[in-house]
């Protein structure tokens, strides 16, 4: 019975705190790198120390709405890296897949990854740098990992996938947060420039023997 209880309760958290990261969800698609504390507990009808409660502060919520999205994020790349297609078409597919998301949420991208320019009356500064590279160093390990799994690269193939992992997405962080500010082409034109600039080795690089294929 007390077993039952404690499932019962942390159910209850669980889907609390769903509800308290869609309101921040909210709130951010509305106002991007400004959201605040005090906007996200008005949205979620509660005060700001629950919200504390739920998170610690504002570098708790962001590593909550990091995890949230880049889980959303890394499915719809695997997705993409797996398609029935040729290696080339997958990974334009790839690419486009990450524009797109970033595309499609401007202000979550930013809140991800750019500072606020000021804070609001009585919250702390935020470092996001401080907590956008974990997230950019995770997508480039779970990239690493795929390439690995995929692309012949001979003796020292895990250090090299690693390579091409953080490189490819250090690239698409750059190149898309550019892209996103200027738009000075396409999508379909900025994918098919990145592809043609990785396409060099990976053209001609073997699937690895028994692996599902890139």
């Amino acid at each position: 019975m007390g077993t039952t209880r404690r499932e019962d309760r942390h159910g209850t958290a669980e889907r609390r705190r769903r509800e308290l990261l869609e309101a921040a969800d909210r709130v951010v698609l509305r106002d991007g790198p400004g959201a605040s504390m005090n906007a996200i507990a008005a949205e979620a009808g509660i005060t700001k120390p629950i919200l504390y409660r739920h998170f610690g502060d504002k570098g708790g919520l962001y590593r909550a709405l990091a995890v949230r999205h880049t889980d959303a994020l890394l499915d719809a790349l695997r997705g993409a890296l797996d398609a029935p297609a040729g290696r080339r078409e997958r990974v334009e597919a790839t690419l486009d897949t990450y524009l797109a998301a970033i595309e499609a949420r401007p202000q979550v991208y930013r809140f991800l990854m750019h500072p606020a320019e000021e804070t609001t009356a009585g919250e702390r500064g935020f470092d996001v740098g401080r907590h956008s590279a974990p997230l950019l160093r995770r997508l480039g390990e779970e990239l690493a990992a795929v390439i690995a799994e995929r692309v012949e690269l001979g003796p020292d193939a895990e250090r090299v996938a690693r390579v091409w992992g953080h490189g490819i997405v250090g690239m698409m962080h750059a190149a898309g947060d550019w892209w996103l500010a200027e738009r000075p082409c396409s999508r379909q034109e900025l994918v098919r420039s990145l592809a043609d600039l990785l396409w060099g080795r990976l053209a001609v690089a073997g699937d690895v023997r028994g692996g599902p294929g890139f």
